[in-house]
């Protein structure tokens, strides 16, 4: 089992490079292009690989409505998918503009479980969730297992920490954390001193858009500053910054979600037309954080109820979950009220 294989894979597949899980070749659809697919599979007999939500949202032939849109599902490859059709199968946001051709048949497979590996890969990757598989020439082979000790929480470690005065907390201390062999690198901000009562924190999850560019179509910027702000009157806490842009799809598959909820579709939709579960975030993450810290107990300031199963199921006891209010704007109303009402934020 080997982290570092699955971090070579990811690299990978990024730079459109076939790769094996198991018994299972994969070509990446997003980064191949007409010069790859040809080398990978010659003969254009290899099937094409998506997730049950993507191709629950296709209508696929012989497809039911899928609980877990992750799942794998297998698309026979048909005389008209080649490249240009493999990616419209792939990508929602082509959905209004590029006429399907079809039918498509969604057939068995022997290997659900390294399927739904190369499903998490390319999440992680940043990807869509689509490859042609069945091809030859994998640069990379890894087991589902390598993947897993990839996403391992526990292989998180401290690396350094210092002094950050933050406009809301000037006595406020950075840390940063980091895994051997994963790029994301995530932040802990120490604000106050412990005084023996559980430290009030925040899981705040990475968001360029709002965070840094002040987007109105969500909460998040006014969440990261006025959870500051919280734990600085509170005496004592912590804001963990996790990056896990978009729910845990990474920056480019959310502004695709973006592109999506132009066109009518709410948050919880969008996600699940590009092919990936509602919420991929892992808050284990945050808990190993908060161990190392020497933080077991803890105030949860938050909406969602799933980080506070989420925590707690990774060994962090919520002793309180503090609400975190704040008012809308016209443009991300209905943003909250999907959080509201389809994935059981609290307010």
């Amino acid at each position: 089992m080997s982290a570092r294989d699955a971090a070579r894979a990811i690299d990978a597949v990024r730079r459109g490079w076939p790769i094996a899980i198991g018994d299972l070749t994969l070509l990446a659809v997003e980064t191949a292009d007409d010069e790859r697919l040809l080398a990978f599979d010659p003969d254009g007999r290899g099937d094409v690989l998506v997730s049950a939500g993507r191709a629950d949202t296709l209508r696929l032939t012989n497809q039911l409505a899928a609980a877990n849109p992750d799942a794998p599902v297998l698309v026979e490859r048909a005389p008209w998918i080649d490249l240009a059709g493999a990616v419209a199968l792939a990508d929602p946001q082509l959905d209004l503009a590029t006429p399907m051709k079809g039918p498509f048949r969604a057939v068995r497979f022997d290997n659900p479980g390294e399927a739904a590996a190369a499903l998490k890969l390319a999440r992680i990757a940043g990807l869509l969730p689509a490859f042609f598989t069945g091809g030859v020439g994998a640069v990379v082979q890894i087991s589902p297992a390598d993947i897993d000790a990839h996403e391992d929480p526990t292989r998180l470690r401290l690396a350094t920490r210092a002094r950050l005065p933050v406009e809301g907390a000037e006595d406020a201390e950075i840390a940063a954390f980091r895994s051997p062999d994963g790029a994301d690198e995530h932040v802990a901000l120490l604000i106050g001193q412990p005084n023996g009562q559980p430290p009030l924190v925040r899981l705040h999850s990475e968001c360029l858009t709002g965070d840094v560019l002040g987007s109105l179509k969500c909460d998040c910027g006014p969440q990261l500053q006025a959870a500051i702000r919280a734990i600085q009157a509170s005496g004592w806490g912590i804001l963990l910054y996790l990056r896990q842009e978009g729910r845990g799809i990474g920056l480019v598959n959310k502004l695709r979600a973006y592109a999506l909820q132009d066109q009518g579709f709410d948050t919880v939709d969008a996600n699940t037309r590009l092919g990936f579960a509602v919420d991929a975030r892992d808050f284990g993450v945050a808990a190993q954080m908060l161990r190392l810290l020497g933080q077991t107990h803890v105030r949860l300031l938050t909406n969602n109820p799933a980080k506070v199963t989420g925590l707690e199921a990774a060994g962090v006891t919520v002793v309180e979950r503090v609400p975190h209010l704040l008012p809308a704007n016209p443009h991300n109303e209905r943003y909250l009220a999907t959080k509201r009402d389809r994935t059981g934020h609290q307010f």
